[in-house]
């Protein structure tokens, strides 16, 4: 039998005289929050102009990663220059 409690505090009472044994699992230390909360709020990367299946790439004359119409996985596939 197994019990998920959710609380910070439990109570274990148990009524009978057999040996019971008793588990109690805690998660460990959490790593640090992520810094960001989606990819368009990275500082170099512009998702303002994508669209579904848009494909990430480096533009180095505004050194940001861009998202938008142009590479698209159907551009890439269908005749893009892959």
């Amino acid at each position: 039998m197994s019990t998920q409690i959710t609380e910070t505090t439990a109570t274990v009472v148990v009524e009978s005289p057999t040996t019971s044994t008793v588990e109690i699992i805690t998660a460990g230390p959490q790593g640090p929050t992520a810094p960001v909360g989606t990819l368009g709020e990275i500082p170099d990367v512009d998702t303002s102009g994508a669209v579904a299946n848009s494909v990430l790439y480096y533009d180095a004359v505004s050194e940001m990663w861009r998202g938008d119409d142009i590479n698209t996985i159907i551009t890439i596939t269908d005749g893009g220059g892959f």
